[in-house]
């Protein structure tokens, strides 16, 4: 089949074989423990991207390994003519997390895209056409979900997009209460995430959250969250909305929920929303196999007895105050571990190239922004090792002299 002991020429394979979708991978991994990886050249990372938020215990987390080998060994996958009891102890444990009301109910999907496509046919089907997204949101790139996405490089190639979707930019209560007065009675949903994770970590404020929640509640919209990113414990909460007090109509989770297995979720608050989707109405294969959602309960169990919401909140406390004395950085945004190193210069691709080079791995969203959304058992010691790395290569770097603090 070829050489695969090294990562160029594993590279050289990947080019030869898989669709440019993704660019030239950085490198190629071959294992992982904990918050750490290793590529095929044996060098070590300390893994600060996890994923993109999705290995919620880290690589090779006992627990989660135990329940993949056990589930495995018993039932890996049924119809869904079937039910199993990983998929309703899940769909029931996730209520109970969220708070949902008596007359919730979950649907479960094998991404976050497809959760978001299911919340979108929601929207379609209270009989209403207009739902408001947001400028700098991003829910997926299936047709449904890149409707709803506004950024028009991915979406301009693929157009006509499904109607009836009106952009405003975030954190604008001006711009969104004029197009829920604009849409009127034909206002279907808002849909938002609490932080715009592919934006550049932008966490929305209270008082856009609540005004999205007033004008739908006035309209008989559905309020939609897109906790994809920020859901599983990601920012010291069960769920990022909870943060603010408000609770949603439909809720979408996947990357942290199945600990690096696909499973995504919809979660309908209250006998409304939890009856839109009827028999036969929207389905998938895989949704809620036996194997997704004995990983995802295994995740959170995990979360749960080893007090991951504390160390979520002492570790992003820790490393937002340490980051906000590094030279060259204009601010730190985000809640728990979801941040973003906001650098007074736009040099962030350069930065994560250079920390992929010294064992660490981080993505630039954008070019003025570090992205980091570990595992969430990282120590406070594994940070440390990155902010040391972090701050002595700012101070050698001549383009961060200007906008240095």
């Amino acid at each position: 089949m070829g050489d695969v002991t090294t990562g160029a020429a594993g590279i050289d394979r990947y080019e030869h074989a898989l669709m440019g979708t993704y660019g030239t991978p950085m490198r190629v991994l071959t294992r992982g423990e904990g918050s750490y990886v290793w590529d095929a050249d044996g060098a070590r990372y300390l893994d600060l991207l996890g994923g993109i938020a999705v290995n919620a215990l880290g690589h090779g987390h006992p627990a989660w390994v135990a329940a993949v080998a056990h589930q495995a060994q018993t039932l890996a996958h049924t119809s869904n003519f079937f039910a199993t009891a990983p998929q309703i102890e899940l769909a029931e444990r996730l209520l109970e997390l969220a708070d949902a009301p008596a007359g919730s109910r979950v649907f479960f999907s094998n991404s976050g895209a497809e959760a978001n496509e299911a919340a979108f046919k929601m929207a379609r089907k209270t009989g209403r056409g207009t739902v408001i997204a947001l400028e700098g949101g991003f829910h997926g790139r299936t047709m449904g979900a890149l409707a709803m996405t506004h950024k028009p490089a991915i979406r301009e190639q693929f157009e006509p997009m499904p109607g009836g979707v009106v952009f405003v930019p975030a954190n604008d209560t001006v711009a969104l209460r004029s197009a829920a007065e604009a849409a009127g009675s034909d206002l279907a949903a808002i849909i938002t995430e609490p932080i715009q994770g592919e934006a550049g970590v932008r966490p929305l404020t209270h008082e856009f959250f609540a005004l999205a929640r007033e004008l739908t509640t006035e309209a008989g919209a559905l309020l939609i969250v897109d906790e994809i990113q920020t859901g599983v414990a990601r920012t010291g909460a069960w769920f990022a909305h909870q943060l603010h007090g408000i609770a949603p109509d439909v809720m979408t989770l996947a990357k942290g929920l199945g600990g690096g297995f696909p499973i995504g979720a919809v979660v309908a608050f209250g006998p409304d929303a939890g009856s839109l989707l009827g028999k036969g109405e929207h389905g998938t294969t895989f949704g809620g196999n036996p194997m997704g959602a004995a990983t995802a309960l295994a995740t959170l169990q995990a979360i749960d007895e080893e007090n991951l919401l504390a160390n979520v909140k002492a570790v992003g406390a820790h490393l937002r105050e340490r980051l906000e004395k590094v030279e060259g950085v204009f601010e730190v945004r985000g809640e728990g571990l979801m941040l973003a190193i906001g650098l007074a210069q736009p040099s962030a691709p350069q930065v994560a190239a250079a920390a992929a080079d010294a064992g660490f791995i981080v993505n630039p969203p954008s070019p003025d922004t570090i992205r980091l959304v570990p595992a969430l058992n990282l120590s406070v010691a594994e940070a440390d090792s990155f902010i040391d790395w972090f701050a002595a290569y700012q101070a050698s770097d001549p383009g961060t002299e200007d906008g240095g603090r």
